[in-house]
């Protein structure tokens, strides 16, 4: 996500709330010249810590990454589910998401419409931080013409200078993550490789995934479409072991769940950032596409929101 197609940010950025951000931290970095990326201190990401993760935690499943650990997340986290129709879709599961995206800080000269080149984005949480999101709404900071690449290298000096700032409705999933992580697939011809950004003067590296333009809702929120899951045990909240502890039911000796997707990337109501509906287990071999997920015995609606980008769809 180092450049923003200019014909899309035109049409976001019209009817945007304009704000002016001049409050100083006293924690302010007192260094005033740019910061070379290729050599500045990179941070330590976790994302199955108790504090960072919901469903993957590396306290009840030790065989996860260790902090800072590359991440395969085609081995790990990359499940099979259906489209609405009844098509095999592939889809990353980077576990549980707040309805809220974070801020994302995005430098423009004054009077231009592309970013500063070279300059890296800015984000102020990472995972395990309080506010933290893998999808970000864009604010568009307005710099002088004159402006350094990477001489900006956190909220706070973006605050310090008083640069002004454009909130925007864009929504982009760039889900965070150690340094050397791989994920494979996508749904359109987009980059796989980590891109790099700054956080709080140290570098951060992210994915980003792009099979579908995305934009916060009216009330500045994330948009969310239903999936429909089973497990191997149907929740029970007195069995630890049930529900998603339990596993997906998938059919024999395959990967193959039952999970039917309300929406792909090619329609118009689209997320990435489900609503997952359970249903049950006996149900299992009666569902095939989202008429008959939706027909099903339906035993919870709404139990969490998660990021899962489909990135294949037979």
């Amino acid at each position: 996500m180092k450049y923003f197609n200019s014909s899309i940010l035109t049409i976001l950025f019209s009817g945007l709330l304009i704000v002016s951000a001049c409050k100083k931290d006293d924690d302010s970095d007192k260094n005033t010249g740019p910061l070379d990326p290729d050599t500045t201190e990179e941070v330590s990401v976790d994302r199955f810590s108790d504090d960072a993760g919901t469903l993957h935690l590396r306290s009840s499943n030790p065989d996860l990454p260790g902090p800072n650990e590359p991440i395969n997340f085609d081995n790990l986290f990359l499940a099979q589910g259906l489209a609405p129709d009844g098509q095999v879709a592939k889809y990353y599961d980077f576990d549980v998401m707040p309805l809220a995206p974070a801020p994302i800080y995005v430098l423009f000269r004054e009077g231009e419409s592309e970013p500063v080149e070279n300059q890296l984005n800015i984000i102020d949480v990472i995972p395990g931080d309080l506010g933290y999101s893998d999808f970000w709404q864009m604010y568009k900071v307005t710099v002088p013409q004159d402006y350094v690449a990477n001489t900006v290298t956190s909220l706070v000096k973006i605050l310090d200078k008083g640069y002004e700032l454009t909130e925007t409705n864009y929504l982009i999933n760039c889900p965070v993550a150690p340094k050397g992580s791989t994920a494979e697939l996508r749904y359109t011809d987009e980059s796989k490789t980590l891109d790099r950004g700054w956080y709080k003067n140290k570098v951060v590296y992210y994915f980003t995934f792009e099979e579908k333009v995305l934009a916060t809702t009216a009330g500045g929120l994330n948009p969310i479409s239903p999936i429909y899951v089973t497990f191997n045990i149907n929740p029970d909240e007195n069995d630890p072991n049930s529900g998603p502890a339990s596993g997906f039911v998938t059919e024999t000796g395959s990967a193959q769940t039952h999970n039917v997707l309300a929406t792909i990337p090619t329609d118009a109501d689209y997320s990435p950032l489900w609503s997952v509906n359970v249903y049950d287990n006996a149900d299992f071999e009666n569902v095939s596409n989202l008429t008959t997920a939706e027909a099903a015995n339906v035993l919870a609606q709404g139990v969490m929101l998660v990021n899962c980008p489909v990135v294949y769809v037979e």
